[in-house]
């Protein structure tokens, strides 16, 4: 089946250039220009991905974004006015997985589709291998913090504390690295991947909603450390 893409901008030009291009990659394109509709379109289409402006009546693409990744983890690629570091930031403080500053070419704009939707696709893949192959239990333990990797399920204080599929992996490979500084970008080329388009911002963003799931107080971490100038390191 197509993978389905929802557009979201009320530049009516733009909906139809993004239409024509994407739907020539093979993708299922729907659209809207309004953000209240946007949030009803993503509860019943369910897309793959969702192309998101900032700028819509209604709701704008923040509130949008931060009641959709509140509710469902499908990819946000949010679009920007303008090349604006705290729109970026914003952006990906509620929630967005990559964002692209207008004007942008269309081929950027198609590799980081596709670049997001092969990471889902990868994450879905590994799901299913792993309940296929029902590996041995690994568990990491530590103190109150329990990392089971074969059911993928992360406790605290003995309750299961719900993760995002990327959370989880960052998290996961911190505990595998204990003690170790790992640098943004090391750890975007091994939980990313090579070929991630994005901001090293991404990794910061994810730290910080990991913190605030697994330490006592998100504000003062004793479990991931940031190591000022060089990266994070987790503490076991």
């Amino acid at each position: 089946m197509a993978e389905k893409i929802l557009v979201v901008d009320d530049e009516i030009s733009l909906q139809e250039t993004l239409t024509y291009n994407l739907e020539k990659q093979g993708y299922e394109v729907e659209t809207t220009g309004n953000g209240i509709e946007a949030l009803e379109m993503a509860r019943t289409l369910k897309p793959d991905l969702i192309i998101l402006d900032v700028m819509l009546p209604g709701l704008d693409g923040f509130e949008v974004c931060r009641i959709l990744r509140s509710e469902m983890s499908t990819p946000v690629l949010m679009l920007t006015a303008r090349d604006d570091e705290i729109d970026r930031v914003v952006g990906l403080e509620v929630g967005a997985d990559d964002y692209l500053a207008k004007p942008f070419s269309m081929r950027e704009l198609i590799a980081r589709v596709k670049a997001l939707l092969r990471r889902i696709r990868l994450d879905r893949e590994e799901a299913t291998y792993a309940e296929a192959s029902k590996p041995q239990a690994k568990i990491m333990n530590f103190d109150n913090l329990c990392i089971d990797m074969s059911r993928r399920e992360i406790k605290v204080n003995d309750q299961v504390v719900p993760f995002k599929p990327k959370e989880y992996e960052l998290l996961t490979f911190f505990a595998q690295h204990v003690g170790r500084v790992l640098s943004r970008e090391s750890i975007l080329e091994q939980v990313w991947g090579w070929d991630f388009i994005g901001d090293s911002r991404t990794v910061d963003v994810h730290v910080r909603w990991i913190r605030e799931k697994i330490e006592v107080d998100a504000s003062n971490p004793q479990r991931v450390v940031t190591v000022r100038g060089a990266g994070y390191r987790f503490e076991g």
